[in-house]
């Protein structure tokens, strides 16, 4: 069924816009104008990026549509790399996820939960969405399939997760299951954003207010030192040159700290470079430990969603290698899929890597010897995410003192330097 945007006058002059799906231009305003809707604009929406392939399906007059290629998906990921959906997008979607879960859970048949979604979407965008996967549910396409077609708010997690929950006949479970989880990774994500960026905003106002002093406060006060002709100390004099860098060749380091991210920024988009920094990064002092922790807890939540829900051990794997955040602990989980391929457990390559803590081995050998593998992965998660916890509020406590002493030798040195020769002149007089 088309969908149409459309641009209308209310009772009373009020203008009203919005979209609507219809078989027809003519359906469209005979339905708007029994809701008291004078339509002075009406326009076929084209999807906006949102509808990968649909076109081509048609004109190919397939009765349904087909799976897209290899390098149609491929495509598709690049532009949700480049046009990727907001945070606000990412939220709602989860919302949602939670919400149609709770209304299939009661019974509520597909399309018109999705009609119900669509009634209250708080966003021109996600309403178009999803009257287009209830236009495609209605030709005869899976929900997972359909999902498939937007991989700019839908991952091959939350693809896979559904299409698995639709085999088991439990797609409200699926789904309700995938907002926790989606909950929780955003939850995540909040908490290391949070201890990465007080020190990353101390580091830069510090920075700020050193260049400031150094570029228009020192040299105006050296400047009138200088008139009195004595010889400066040695403090002073030391002050004065790195002065003199800065006010006259700033620009130079801009220029030089934008090539420097530029090139890291470069070198980081190759599949090599990625896997050296990234390595370097798990070496960090503070930092590393955090950001493995954090890599762990997503790999082993993942993994057990992803099981809990129904996936096979080796997709399962693949989807979790490209989550996890980190081309290292992304190396293992290939590792540990291609072993399985070969007929061993997970636990052995997984201690093989050693990309994880040995903890993590032993609990998930435990776990595939007593059949729980899901449970203990959940187990591991929880207490990963709970260090993760304690090591951000240990990082902070540590970084925040190292920070204040650091800034605290700068500008104290500063001052020393212009205190010198002004009590060198008092002793002279």
């Amino acid at each position: 069924m088309p969908i149409f945007e459309y641009k209308a006058y209310a009772k009373g002059g009020a203008t009203r816009t919005g979209v609507i799906d219809a078989d027809s231009p003519r359906e469209a305003r005979q339905r708007l104008r029994r809701d008291d809707l004078l339509v002075s604009e009406l326009k076929p929406v084209r999807g906006r990026g949102l509808r990968a392939g649909s076109d081509a399906n048609k004109q190919e007059g397939a009765s349904k549509p087909s799976k897209p290629g290899v390098l149609a998906r491929y495509m598709a990921s690049r532009r949700a790399a480049q046009n990727g959906a907001s945070g606000r997008d990412v939220e709602l979607v989860g919302a949602i996820t939670r919400q149609l879960g709770t209304l299939l859970g009661a019974g509520i048949p597909l399309s018109e939960a999705l009609k119900a979604i669509i009634e209250q979407a708080e966003s021109r965008r996600i309403e178009t969405l999803f009257r287009e996967l209830r236009e495609r549910i209605t030709q005869g396409s899976s929900l997972g399939e359909s999902l498939g077609e937007h991989p700019e708010l839908f991952s091959d997690l939350y693809v896979n997760m559904v299409k698995a929950g639709e085999a088991t006949g439990q797609v409200d479970v699926v789904l309700r299951r995938l907002a926790d989880f989606l909950q929780a990774q955003r939850a995540m994500q909040r908490k290391v954003i949070s201890a990465l960026t007080y020190p990353l905003l101390m580091v830069s106002l510090g920075l700020l207010v050193v260049s400031v002093l150094m570029a228009f406060v020192v040299p105006k006060i050296t400047s009138m030192l200088q008139d009195t002709g004595q010889k400066m100390p040695g403090p002073t004099q030391l002050l004065m040159d790195i002065s003199d860098v800065f006010k006259n060749y700033w620009w130079l380091g801009l220029l030089g700290l934008a090539a420097l991210f530029s090139g890291i920024g470069r070198y980081y988009r190759t599949p090599g470079g990625k896997r050296r920094l990234d390595r370097l990064v798990l070496k960090l002092p503070f930092f590393g430990e955090l950001l493995r922790k954090r890599s762990v807890s997503r790999f082993t939540r993942t993994l057990s969603t992803l099981l809990t829900s129904g996936v096979a051990a080796v997709p399962a794997l693949e989807i979790t290698a490209n989550v996890v955040g980190n081309q290292v602990i992304a190396d293992a989980t290939e590792e540990i899929r291609s072993k399985i391929l070969e007929g061993t457990d997970i636990a052995t390559p997984l201690k093989a890597t050693g990309a994880f803590p040995a903890t993590v081995g032993y609990m998930v050998a435990v776990g595939e010897q007593s059949g729980e593998l899901e449970v203990m992965l959940d187990r591991i998660a929880d207490a990963y995410d709970e260090e993760v916890d304690v090591v951000s509020e240990r990082v902070l406590s540590i970084l925040e003192p190292i920070m204040i002493i650091v800034l605290a030798i700068v500008v104290g040195f500063i001052v020393i330097s212009i205190i010198l020769p002004i009590l060198q002149v008092g002793s002279i007089q």
